[in-house]
């Protein structure tokens, strides 16, 4: 693991195309601020891990209740978009800078 030491509206680039800010530090708290393209998905690591298990369980299904599945609710007709995968998270445009005096 690479360890880096960065103060407050410092960066961190990671490849070319992500950049992690220290937005803030309160106490033992630190802000982090990520900018990535949007095919990168950024999840905090228990929300990804929630979403590999759900993801794992869906893919355990039988094909029984897969079946059951299929059958109930509404369907979505082919021309309509993708409806998004569960706990998809979106993205939150990043706070604006603070001036210093």
């Amino acid at each position: 693991m690479l360890v880096l030491s960065r103060q407050r509206d410092e960066t961190i680039m990671i490849g070319d195309h992500i950049e992690l800010t220290v937005v803030d530090i309160r106490g033992d708290k630190v802000r982090i601020g990520i900018k990535a393209p949007p095919e990168v998905a950024v999840h905090r690591k228990e929300v990804y891990e929630a979403i590999k298990r759900e993801n794992e369980q869906a893919a355990g299904l039988s094909e029984k209740e897969f079946g059951s599945l299929q059958t109930s609710g509404k369907h979505r007709r082919r021309d309509q978009p993708p409806v998004p995968a569960a706990g998809r998270l979106r993205r939150r445009k990043p706070p604006p800078k603070r001036e210093t005096a």
